[in-house]
């Protein structure tokens, strides 16, 4: 099948003229391909003059022609929709639920896993149970997805006016309310098939199901609070309970509680980050957000954001202190690199540049896994 290049949405653009690359816009179908280029140099000649595409990313749209009078129709976001594997093995109709259910942008998995993960790591007495591990993945891959659904039915109305979200299934309507609503049901009946297969299993149904408040209302709290990135930091890390209570049907406090808030205060710092792309929108439109609360002096976001990564290091130092069977050493000094990599993340943010935010909200996967290991070795070492 031959391709037919259209007209490009924009010209190209060239960056540092020491470190160039073109960005490349068209139309294919009904859909928006965004592709970059730089030039790498030629071992032979040592020119810079042939260019290498180093990315390619593809955006939907609901017509080949985009309205010229809404100001976000080409504005260009951090995160469009990618060409995934569901293009290639999933039949087309079934494309607006896994959108729906972001399976195109795994961050969002591996997030609510790790605490999760740590959990079960801390609760167990050398390895962590890969059964464990296993069941938390499935059941995190399924319940992001359903907070992913019910924050675009409760959100409809504002992702229209959000550049980053304008194209979402149902901010789109590629899908409808109650098409969405079925789609839920078989995600939550998903998750309880998990929950109900935990060791433990009453004890961990009523821990699961206590989540079960904070995962509705959380979409609602950009309404009402100027701190909803807190209510999504108590929704997402509730895993650090449920590894502990899965391993051993009773909950000691004393290690998990610090586990779970260091949690909610590692959520107030990406979160932030990731939410200063839409601070506009969302002034605009009148919702809240940390990003907006921490203030636009750019230094002041930064102490607030430098603030809660230093809690996040301490209430994991003091996690790790409250457990009797784990090697500090270890796993002190895997936590320093976390803070570091925190620290990082938030030195290099530039909070006016949403790829790079994207890029640092992305990072925090590495994050997560840098504290599991540091876990797992001060418990084999």
């Amino acid at each position: 099948m031959a391709l037919r290049f259209c007209r490009p949405i924009q010209t190209p653009q060239f960056l540092k003229p020491q470190n160039i690359s073109v960005t490349f816009n068209f139309s294919l179908g009904n859909r928006k391909v965004h592709t970059v280029a730089r030039p790498f140099r030629n071992q032979f000649t040592g020119t810079n003059r042939t260019f290498a595409v180093v990315s390619t990313q593809c955006r939907y749209f609901s017509s080949p022609s985009s309205d010229k009078n809404d100001p976000s129709s080409n504005q260009e976001t951090s995160d469009p929709p990618v060409l995934t594997w569901y293009d290639r093995v999933l039949p087309r109709s079934l494309h607006p639920y896994a959108r729906l259910a972001r399976i195109d942008k795994p961050i969002g998995t591996w997030l609510l896993l790790w605490p999760c993960l740590w959990s079960t790591a801390l609760a167990s007495p050398d390895l962590p149970d890969p059964y464990l591990m296993g069941l938390f993945t499935v059941g995190s891959f399924v319940m992001r997805g359903a907070g992913c659904t019910i924050n675009d039915m409760w959100d409809k109305d504002f992702d229209k006016r959000v550049a980053r979200t304008k194209d979402r299934p149902l901010a789109r309507g590629d899908i409808t309310q109650s098409q969405a609503l079925v789609f839920l049901g078989g995600q939550l009946a998903t998750g309880l098939a998990v929950l109900t297969s935990l060791p433990h299993t009453y004890y961990c149904f009523v821990w699961g199901t206590l989540s079960l408040p904070l995962v509705i209302v959380y979409p609602l709290m950009k309404r009402y609070t100027n701190w909803p990135q807190l209510v999504l930091g108590l929704t997402f890390n509730w895993g650090a309970w449920m590894g502990w209570a899965a391993t051993y049907g009773s909950m000691d406090y004393s290690v998990i509680a610090p586990l779970y808030f260091s949690g909610v205060t590692w959520t107030l710092v990406y979160d932030t980050i990731y939410a200063n792309q839409d601070k506009k929108d969302d002034f605009a439109i009148g919702l809240k957000s940390t990003a907006l609360t921490f203030g636009s002096v750019e230094e002041q976001q930064k102490k607030m954001l430098h603030t809660f990564a230093a809690m996040t290091a301490a209430q994991w130092m003091l996690t790790g202190y409250n457990l009797e069977d784990i090697s500090m050493v270890p796993f002190g000094a895997g936590i320093t690199i976390a803070y570091s990599h925190l620290f990082w993340q938030i030195k290099t943010a530039e909070l006016e540049n949403p790829h790079n935010l994207a890029e640092r909200f992305r990072s925090n996967a590495t994050v997560g896994a840098i504290v599991f290991a540091s876990i797992v070795a001060g418990k084999v070492f």
